[in-house]
């Protein structure tokens, strides 16, 4: 049996933020599609001087619960509205009642100054969490600037909270505008470590208010 050519023109690569890639030949050449998940608007906040921004399940729309296995939460343009702070997200496993769900993590962060001066990758070992129920920090150290121009964006994927049987994983990325002018960008991952179900996540700053931003959750088919 002879092999078709590869044609690279008639290469069909269909994506649908999906998982399953299948592959057909035709007599036009090799067709490639992707199939599996997608991303499901749930819910929006916007902050305006607000101390914090809860999702709590089955309260206004919100959806945190078994219908998704996934979740992510997008962060745009969050402005703290005191210099030098830190962003941070917390779990809650009765309803948002209290948000201490112990937690075991990791992070590291890559700096570099407007000015090109003090490139580094650097192990946050400040805001690790080991066995704590206090919040997660999304940036390292208070750090977070206030200038009119700066803010942070970043993404918090949740893996299968509604677990009665496993901890519940976590990974978020940020990026944003340090008080001292440097750029940085930390990668942070660590697990709530609970067999119960988490039903609620915050969002706040560790002091004053989130002046500005949108948070927006996704699940994941």
């Amino acid at each position: 049996m002879a092999l078709n050519k590869l044609k690279f023109n008639s290469l069909n690569v269909t994506p649908t933020a999906g998982k399953t890639i299948g592959f057909n030949s035709s007599a036009n050449g090799l067709e490639a599609t992707l199939s599996g998940g997608s991303m499901t608007f749930i819910k929006k906040l916007t902050a305006s001087s607000s101390s914090t921004l809860s999702f709590v399940d089955g309260s206004s729309d919100v959806v945190l619960d078994n219908t998704y296995k996934e979740y992510i939460f997008l962060l745009k343009d969050i402005h703290p509205g005191t210099d030098g702070v830190r962003f941070q997200f917390n779990g809650s496993s009765d309803g948002g009642s209290n948000y201490n769900v112990t937690k075991t993590s990791s992070q590291f962060t890559t700096f570099v100054s407007e000015g090109g001066a003090g490139a580094s990758l650097e192990y946050s070992g400040g805001e690790d969490l080991a066995q704590g129920t206090g919040f997660q920090s999304f940036v390292q150290g208070a750090d977070l600037g206030a200038d009119a121009d700066q803010c942070l964006v970043a993404y918090l994927h949740i893996f299968n909270p509604s677990s009665t049987t496993f901890v519940k994983h976590y990974i978020a990325q940020a990026q944003y505008s340090h008080s001292a002018d440097y750029t940085a960008s930390p990668f942070t991952a660590g697990y709530f470590n609970t067999t119960s179900a988490i039903d609620a996540i915050q969002f706040k700053m560790d002091s004053g208010n989130i002046d500005a931003g949108t948070i927006t959750l996704y699940g994941i088919n």
